[in-house]
């Protein structure tokens, strides 16, 4: 099994909220997670959930239009959508009101334009009694939130789309130039759940499939074209040729797609390598290995369309 590295992480140069100046397991006891349906932004959620220690106690509730409804993890999918939003905002907050005085504040953690509006709304009506963590820039006052977290470049500037979609006259006023105040969390990339456990859990479990691989081992990430990324047969064809040049200093690569990789991408890479025996495609069946390709890779190729596959990839420390 080879080392893994982790940067550390950098020292905070503005403080940290007031709510957490005691450490925040002194204060921060339980939480709630809402979703909107997205594995991306609800990762960004769970990662914060994971570094806070509160993995094993939290709620999450998925969002899918103006329906709310208590999901857990090892059931996701299999929970039916039946409470309005404004019946289980309202139950949220009962929960945090009533349990105030023994559990203390209850942590609210959302990410995605989507979900403002229902953990806006918790806030607004238990002030006192919960601590909203929106993540990825809301596009919106960010009074409204006790502490807002979101990517450096998201920070500071809006995409062409979101400047056709937003007046110019409030695109100031919601996208600020100066350094942000201490409620304002600049991170580099998207916050996920790859931590220095995770990767040896996983570097442990697939030890057997990917120890005996011949060295160095390339990995291969490829998502799919979005609105700020569009790619088509034309990468497809440049990635291709890229990895045929460099297979002669490889001794394996593995290649993955993701659900979002149109089949006339994923096609002329199955043409161009799958014959070559330094390489396997993954053919999409369970179980994903994924955190296999995080925990034993000695080099990464991700596309760039994903900022939460390329963090993941930065986090174990051979990139």
């Amino acid at each position: 099994m080879r080392p893994i590295r982790l940067p550390e992480p950098p020292s905070p140069s503005l403080g940290v909220p007031e709510i957490f100046e005691n450490g925040a397991y002194s204060v921060i006891r339980r939480a709630v997670v809402i979703g909107n349906g997205f594995p991306g932004s609800e990762n960004q959620s769970l990662g914060l959930i994971h570094a806070l220690g509160l993995a094993d106690n939290h709620v999450l509730y998925f969002q899918e239009g103006r329906k709310l409804a208590p999901l857990p993890l090892e059931n996701r999918g299999s929970v039916g959508l039946s409470s309005i939003l404004e019946a289980d905002s309202k139950q949220i907050v009962n929960m945090a009101r009533e349990s105030y005085e023994k559990d203390g504040p209850l942590l609210v953690v959302a990410s995605g334009r989507d979900t403002i509006s229902i953990a806006s709304s918790i806030k607004r009506l238990a002030s006192e009694k919960v601590f909203l963590v929106q993540i990825q820039h809301p596009r919106s006052d960010l009074s409204r939130f006790d502490l807002v977290v979101t990517p450096r470049h998201d920070y500071y500037a809006l995409t062409p789309q979101a400047q056709e979609q937003i007046p110019r006259f409030i695109r100031k006023w919601i996208t600020p130039h100066e350094t942000p105040d201490q409620h304002v969390v600049l991170t580099v990339g998207a916050l996920h759940q790859i931590d220095f456990a995770a990767l040896h859990s996983a570097a442990s479990t697939w030890h057997d499939e990917f120890a005996p691989l011949p060295k160095p081992l390339l990995v291969v990430n490829i998502g799919g074209p979005t609105c700020r990324c569009r790619y088509g047969t034309e990468l497809a064809q440049q990635l291709s040729a890229f990895l045929t040049n460099v297979l002669v200093n490889c001794g394996s690569v593995r290649i993955s797609f993701s659900n979002r990789t149109p089949k006339k991408v994923s096609n002329i890479i199955i043409k161009e390598l799958a014959n070559n025996p330094k390489v396997y495609i993954w053919d999409g069946e369970e179980p994903n290995p994924y955190m296999g390709h995080l925990a034993w890779a000695d080099a990464f190729v991700v596309t760039a369309d994903s900022v939460s596959m390329i963090s993941e990839a930065c986090s174990t420390g051979y990139v």
